[in-house]
């Protein structure tokens, strides 16, 4: 009886933090296989084949349990290549609300809180070491009294971990004030981890959660609402090669936080099911007051009239961000050989923006150590551009040109530049296009600002 009581406080108000032996993870690996298993075989190929790719191709390291928890939506074991995109993404994120208003500012608060909470009315998430629980548990003369008690101490005094950036919205609000002149509307913005749990087992897991929280006047937040919608579905679409696996729905009145009067979710067509990427909130000024002590003359900012502002809050997950748009861009392309033979050819046609890797250098024929040296020079000149770029000829095992497309389109590579003997007596290099398989010549005076333009022109499309 005793033992059932712990197992229940310990999984509604602990987490133990990198505890390996965590039965509930173990639990939701199980029903992630079981859920993969009822998908129609296409789907289920198309999802076994991306997997594998991201494993083989840098994006997240190796493993069963890396790859459920990516595949999850949380945080994972991120390789040099899944660093990279989720680093774009963000600073893609951090650009789109700068860019929407000129009065969102960016915040940094503290992922430990004492008013953090995990939204479900359970009280605040706390990180506790498993082995003072399990001393605790190893007493065999305490009662449960006794055990109830120093099980609360125990609580009392370990850390809190946030599950999202709004207390600390809440707390900055006040002090962000002075730099509007009290007027509305404004934002306040943040990014980083939190802990959420991940599914029907609650043990939480982390993610790399953005935050908006856009203060407004009580009469305008609706359309604040429908606003900020717009703005985040058409800024997950603009990355997409598939828009229409963006979209956005209501969330139904049951399922409506405690404070929110309305909320929406851009959600993303995965192939096991739709899987919100943000939730939006409509949620009044009641959180405000309550952090604040209900001291309505502070809050009051000048909008027409004085009021305590409503707030819509926009929450994003953006390692789900990152599966989606993998996801999304991969493409099963067949083609002839010269041969008149069928071939496949998996590509991951990312965003230019996002492409974790713009170049990759390699060398043709011709003197290794000259050529070597020609690409050390562009490799150079790509950094100073910040043109990130993959050393590929560095190399020390001889790869066929085709071997190299081949694994260069699997990264999402844009372009590959081959410097070859032609380079050193001409100037001339080959550059082959991800999305055409085109190859066209050029001089290598042109290769940089020729990446640059392309970039840019994706950027502003």
């Amino acid at each position: 009886m005793l033992t059932h009581w712990v197992t229940h406080v310990l999984t509604r108000h602990l987490f133990i933090l990198r505890n390996s032996e965590c039965s509930s993870i173990t639990l939701s690996l199980r029903r992630a296989k079981r859920h993969s298993s009822t998908l129609p075989v296409d789907d289920l190929d198309r999802v076994r084949t991306l997997l594998q790719l991201c494993a083989d191709r840098h994006y997240i390291s190796p493993g069963q349990t890396n790859v459920e928890l990516f595949r999850r939506g949380v945080s994972c074991s991120y390789g040099p290549l899944g660093m990279e995109l989720r680093r774009n993404l963000l600073e893609q994120w951090w650009r789109s609300v700068r860019r929407s208003s000129a009065q969102v500012f960016g915040i940094n608060t503290l992922s430990s809180s004492e008013d953090a909470g995990t939204g479900d009315g359970r009280g605040p998430l706390r990180i506790v070491r498993s082995g003072n629980v399990k001393q605790l548990l190893e007493q065999q003369d305490l009662s449960k009294e006794e055990l109830i008690q120093k099980l609360q101490t125990l609580l009392q005094k370990s850390p809190t971990v946030r599950t999202n950036f709004l207390q600390g919205a809440l707390e900055q609000f006040v002090p962000s004030l002075e730099l509007v002149n009290r007027k509305l509307p404004f934002g306040l913005a943040e990014s980083g981890p939190c802990f959420q749990p991940s599914d029907a087992s609650g043990c939480p897991a982390e993610i790399t959660q953005t935050s908006l929280v856009w203060f407004c006047s009580p009469r305008t937040s609706s359309q604040w609402l429908d606003h900020w919608t717009r703005q985040r579905l058409k800024w997950w679409r603009k990355f997409a090669l598939s828009p229409s696996d963006f979209s956005s729905s209501d969330v139904p009145e049951e399922e409506l936080e405690e404070a929110a009067s309305r909320g929406v979710k851009i959600v993303f067509s995965f192939p096991w099911g739709q899987e919100p990427l943000e939730t939006l909130w409509s949620r009044g000024n009641t959180e405000l007051l309550q952090t604040h002590k209900g001291v309505r003359s502070k809050l009051q900012c000048r909008d027409g009239r004085k009021s305590v502002p409503h707030m819509v809050s926009v929450t994003g997950n953006m390692d789900r961000g990152v599966m989606a748009y993998l996801s999304n861009s991969l493409q099963h392309l067949k083609k002839e050989d010269g041969k008149k033979k069928l071939q496949q050819r998996k590509v991951l046609k990312l965003h230019p923006v996002l492409a974790p890797v713009k170049v990759a250098l390699d060398i043709g024929r011709g003197a290794t150590v000259e050529l070597r040296q020609v690409c050390d020079g562009l490799l150079q000149e790509f950094i100073e551009a910040k043109i990130s770029a993959w050393p590929g000829y560095l190399e020390t095992l001889p790869t066929s040109l085709e071997q190299l497309n081949t694994k260069y389109d699997e990264m999402g590579v844009l372009f590959t530049v081959v410097v070859s003997e032609n380079t050193l007596e001409s100037g001339l290099l080959q550059v082959r296009s991800r999305d055409t398989t085109i190859k066209e010549t050029m001089h290598i005076s042109e290769s940089k600002n020729f990446l640059s333009r392309y970039i840019s022109a994706a950027d502003n499309t």
